[in-house]
């Protein structure tokens, strides 16, 4: 398919799954706002990079997702400086474990604002051009997270719950308007991060890496194997095609099998 001449806002794509999905579109054709947190030289040198080998425009915001405010006027700068926010994918989001009784205060209060509200801010700041321009893609990564629980993730849980809500209520108010609301829900994604964790994991026990990846997939998955970021960027580039025209306000698992045990 082809996206060229359509905007894509990607929250928190200047790493892992957000990097990924824009990097998709951009191949795509679509022009894109980049934003998320890092060293400046580093997101330059992203942005710079996915102008010149896709051949597109590539912008960056630094909005604090935590900002009602900033988050409007971001999507206002797409634009004015792309001319529309055809597509927007809220991914941003941060993770803290802890049981209920021991979870900060400000944690919950971070995470809700960031994994949650931040995707309200965003649709609502959204869709208004979308309906007058007849067509757009929300796509809202969720997370099996939105679908089952697992303990010590009180605020995460609570949120990615709230986005899989969230994202139903939008499609169906957006239904005859050219708009399509849906929620990708990864399970286990492999990123530096995990990687660094089995790493450690298996120092630590004195087991190979790879043991330790079945163990850690094989305790929520039914398939161990991890979903990689280019996955989900395939899976976004489909949610925005005509193929998936009359797809809305579905929380689409890519999860190998979490939820379906």
């Amino acid at each position: 398919m082809s996206l060229k001449g359509k905007v894509a806002l990607v929250t928190g794509s200047t790493s892992g799954i957000g990097l990924a999905i824009a990097r998709a579109l951009a191949a795509e054709g679509a022009d894109l706002m980049l934003n998320g947190f890092g060293p400046a030289d580093a997101i330059e040198t992203e942005r710079a990079g996915l102008a010149r080998t896709f051949g597109v425009r590539a912008l960056y915001n630094p909005a604090d997702m935590s900002k009602p405010e900033q988050i409007a006027a971001m999507v206002a700068e797409a634009e004015a400086k792309l001319g529309a926010v055809d597509i927007q994918v809220n991914n941003a989001g941060i993770q803290f474990v802890a049981n209920v009784e021991d979870f900060p205060n400000e944690k919950w209060d971070q995470i809700i604002a960031i994994n949650m509200s931040a995707v309200f801010h965003g649709m609502k700041a959204a869709i208004p051009g979308m309906k007058k321009r007849g067509w757009g893609r929300i796509i809202n990564i969720a997370s099996a997270h939105g679908l089952v629980a697992s303990p010590q993730k009180v605020a995460y849980v609570a949120a990615k719950h709230g986005v899989v809500g969230m994202t139903k209520v939008a499609a169906i108010e957006t239904a005859n308007s050219g708009i399509t609301v849906n929620a990708i829900c990864p399970g286990w994604v492999l990123t530096p991060l995990v990687e660094k964790q089995l790493e450690d994991k298996a120092k630590e026990q004195g087991t190979s890496v790879e043991q330790e990846k079945q163990a850690f997939l094989s305790e929520k998955q039914a398939m161990t194997k991890f979903t990689t970021a280019e996955q989900i960027g395939g899976l976004a580039v489909f949610l925005c095609s005509e193929s998936a025209a009359t797809m809305t306000g579905a929380p689409v698992s890519i999860d190998g099998g979490w939820v379906a045990q």
